[in-house]
């Protein structure tokens, strides 16, 4: 019988965000009902900067510094993270006990205009907060006004179904997760824009000496999501990007190979590569670093514009 007690679980406060550690709440709970487990909300510097323009702004780790500061603090026992904030290197101390099974990687696109992307008038405007979708949606159609948007998600689809946008672009995860699902205009093709890396994955991180909380967390690990993140975030490391760079990269598992597709392109869209890697999946940072090197070989570097 393992001890009882009180397990503090960091999460932000953002609806999304409880809504995904409530989640594994949930799963904690029903798993080892002698525990009481409470989350705790932690303000990060990305929420407080969540009203100003996005492009250009965030970096990695704006939305996860303070929750791993509490986490090494002692001030909670794990925090969970979008695995698609969380910086490749972690702070000395912490580590990712587990990754939780992926939800769909997919961006989609909400709209009152369409029921696709190739069906939007020219012109129309498609609000993302995020660079690559902006590149991808721009190699796609050229010919729409890709417009930045900021807000939580409650926020931006009632921009769209005021009528401030012809379209939006989010991750399928995040509305899947709050039940919005019948929101969804269109599930956006992979052929048209690839996610983000770690793209609908949840990360459990703790401290890396806390082997009781690693040991009950572990449970909740999904390998094959694991691997595959595993092999994105390799990949995004050896090309130097972060969340603000247009890189994009999903991996899967088939039966024991890892199959890894990336692209890298100019914020506009006018140049934009594309690759693939496969290789075992016992072996993902391989699979990443293969990839990374492909495209490097190809001119990745030079379409970043040389800060990498």
């Amino acid at each position: 019988m393992r001890p009882t007690g009180v397990i503090i679980i960091g999460s932000r406060g953002s609806q999304l965000a409880l809504c995904q550690t409530q989640h594994i709440v949930n799963r904690l709970q029903d798993l080892y009902p002698q525990f009481t487990f409470v989350i705790k909300r932690i303000r990060t510097k990305g929420d407080e900067h969540s009203s100003k323009p996005s492009f250009g702004f965030e970096e990695k780790g704006e939305f996860v510094r303070e929750l791993e500061e509490a986490l090494l603090a002692g001030e909670i026992n794990l925090a969970v993270h979008s695995f698609k904030d969380l910086p490749f290197d972690h702070p000395e101390g912490l580590e990712i006990a587990a990754v939780n099974q992926r939800e769909d990687a997919r961006d989609v696109m909400v709209s009152m205009k369409a029921n696709s992307l190739s069906q939007l008038p020219r012109g129309a405007s498609i609000g993302t907060s995020s660079p690559r979708r902006a590149a991808q949606i721009k190699a796609f159609r050229p010919d729409l006004d890709v417009v930045d948007i900021r807000g939580n998600i409650d926020t931006r689809l009632r921009k769209v179904s005021s009528g401030q946008f012809d379209g939006i672009i989010l991750a399928a995860a995040g509305l899947i997760r709050l039940g919005w699902e019948a929101r969804i205009t269109e599930y956006i093709s992979m052929d048209i824009c690839l996610p983000a890396v770690a793209q609908g994955a949840l990360a459990i991180e703790t401290r890396e000496k806390d082997e009781e909380i690693k040991r009950l967390v572990s449970v909740l690990n999904h390998e094959p999501t694991r691997q595959a993140t595993t092999a994105e975030q390799v990949f995004l490391h050896c090309l130097g990007g972060g969340c603000r760079t247009p890189i994009a990269a999903f991996g899967q598992i088939n039966g024991e190979t890892l199959e890894l597709e990336g692209m890298v392109s100019t914020p506009d869209g006018g140049k934009l590569l594309r690759a693939g890697a496969k290789g075992s999946a016992e072996l993902p940072q391989e699979v990443g670093n293969l990839l990374g090197e492909k495209l490097i070989a190809r001119g990745g570097r030079e379409i970043l514009g040389g800060t990498v």
